[in-house]
């Protein structure tokens, strides 16, 4: 064992044994704990019973340089429910606020720590967040823990949106933690390891400006310039350019959701990170049989964040978002409110742009045709009207042969299709170019619910994680048909029907 002053570890408990920074891979530097302490409150995690681990993520703790391979499993279970903490880990809880559902609230990480930042041997800078930490100043009436089956769910859909290349925080570890949480009905515990770009939050920004001091906003803008555009910079006002940048970022990710029937579920102004990642991963689900007006939150009573409302409630985010950076725009007030407005006014241009660009590729259209939204439109009524499964419907198209699906004996699909084939026919690249791409942009399967709440269950109340482990494996790889997998390309039957999705909290 090394000596006690080479360790590199807090000990909360008796640590089962010691490790060094330089063997795990840890690299702290945590430039957001060097922000005024309104920010954040410096807090450790609460010290779990008996932790054990659930999952490890190999794959990304490779990428981030980190070498999983000494630790034992009991070490892994200690480092990752918090009880045993780096040295170079300085543990915040962070403030921030948010409108949740349309309503303000001052907010903050009632039930997660963010660890620090580790800088991956690349340069790149990502934060390492516990969810389920325990209590904290931010906390209100909650108990500050996790249950399982959420934790799992984050794990499984934040892994599978990387693999679809859609931004994403990505998901190192979960850990059972011996001890039980009660929700509806008691459940067991767990700790989620979230890594993300950052966990700056339009509801961040919120929270600054609700300090009243002019001083706070800035501080976090020009804190979040240099971190995730510092290219920004160099531009004649940072500030307006960090608000289009912003802008940008969501109106590409969400547009990503609708292209792959992701629906989030929870689009709150505290659920919308500066990056353009998604986070917060509640009562987020994937469409089966295509319905715009879909929702599958149980706390959504209005269908507020349904799929086709998903841009609506970027834009409403966003405008708040630009609400905080007004004293920054410009001196002149009338002057500020025009330039936010005008940014803000164009995020449903830039979001159509973006999605009618994916859904070109989804189709095989390789370049721009003026009838092209009244042709996608056309699909969609289609299959909408035959209640057509969303996935399956656009990697048939793809395919050599349709199936015998009702949806493609119709009519009208005759109709759509020849007119289809026709444009096709009028763009200079190849058939076969064109497939190329519409396999590359149409997924073969996705994390279908039926098949996560199948893993969850399993896991949860069996402590059975062999369902888990395939569906990861089938999502790891969503554009390539293989067939071990068909059986993840099925849409649910009637009775495996996901109606709702639940947060968890």
């Amino acid at each position: 064992m090394k000596p006690e002053t080479k360790t590199d570890v807090k000990t909360q408990t008796k640590p089962q044994e010691k490790f060094t920074v330089e063997e795990v891979g840890w690299r702290f530097d945590n430039s957001y704990a060097r922000l005024p302490e309104p920010f954040y409150v410096r807090i450790s995690p609460v010290p779990v019973r008996a932790p054990r681990v659930a999952i490890l993520n190999h794959a990304l703790a490779e990428s981030l340089g980190l070498n999983f391979q000494i630790l034992s499993e009991q070490d892994a279970a200690h480092l990752f429910s918090g009880n045993v903490l780096p040295q170079t880990a300085e543990p915040i809880a962070q403030a921030y606020a948010g409108h949740q559902f349309g309503s303000f609230t001052m907010l903050g990480d009632g039930r997660a720590i963010l660890m620090g930042e580790h800088v991956t041997p690349a340069g790149d800078r990502l934060d390492v967040q516990f969810k389920g930490s325990g209590h904290t100043p931010f906390s209100r009436r909650g108990d500050g823990r996790a249950a399982l089956g959420p934790m799992l769910r984050e794990y499984i859909i934040s892994e599978a949106m990387h693999s679809l290349g859609i931004p994403s925080t990505r998901s190192l570890a979960v850990v059972t933690t011996g001890e039980t949480v009660l929700r509806e009905l008691p459940l067991p515990g767990a700790v989620l390891t979230r890594i993300a770009a950052s966990h700056i939050r339009v509801g961040t920004f919120e929270y600054a400006a609700r300090l009243k001091d002019g001083v706070h906003v800035k501080t976090l803008a020009d804190y979040a310039i240099r971190r995730h555009y510092p290219d920004l910079l160099e531009t004649v006002n940072p500030y307006l350019a960090l608000l289009h940048r912003v802008i940008d970022r969501q109106a590409s990710l969400v547009a990503q959701w609708l292209l792959v029937g992701f629906i989030h579920g929870v689009m709150n102004t505290d659920n919308m990170a500066i990056s353009g990642e998604t986070i917060d991963y509640g009562p987020c689900a994937f469409m089966d049989e295509y319905d715009p007006y879909t929702v599958f939150s149980s706390i959504d009573d209005h269908g507020r964040y349904g799929y086709h409302n998903q841009s609506r409630a970027a834009q409403w985010n966003l405008a708040r978002f630009a609400e905080t950076l007004l004293p920054l725009l410009d001196s002149a007030q009338d002057k500020a409110l025009t330039l936010a407005e005008e940014a803000v006014h164009a995020f449903p241009d830039i979001f159509q742009q973006y999605w009618l660009n994916g859904m070109r590729k989804k189709l095989g259209l390789m370049n721009e045709e003026a009838s092209d939204v009244e042709l996608i439109e056309a699909l969609l009524t289609c299959m909408h009207q035959h209640h057509a499964d969303y996935t399956n419907t656009f990697r048939s198209l793809a395919a050599e042969r349709l199936p015998d699906d009702a949806l493609f004996q119709d009519s009208a699909f005759i109709a759509w299709h020849a007119q289809w084939q026709a444009r096709l026919a009028r763009q200079p690249e190849s058939r076969a170019v064109a497939f190329n791409v519409m396999q590359a942009s149409n997924p073969a399967l996705l994390p279908r619910n039926h098949r996560v709440e199948a893993a969850l269950t399993a896991a949860s109340d069996h402590g059975d994680y062999d369902e888990m482990q395939c569906l990861l494996a089938a999502v790891s790889d969503p554009y390539i048909d293989a067939p071990e997998y068909n059986e993840y390309r099925t849409p649910p039957t009637a009775s495996e029907r996901v109606r709702q999705t639940f947060c968890g909290t």
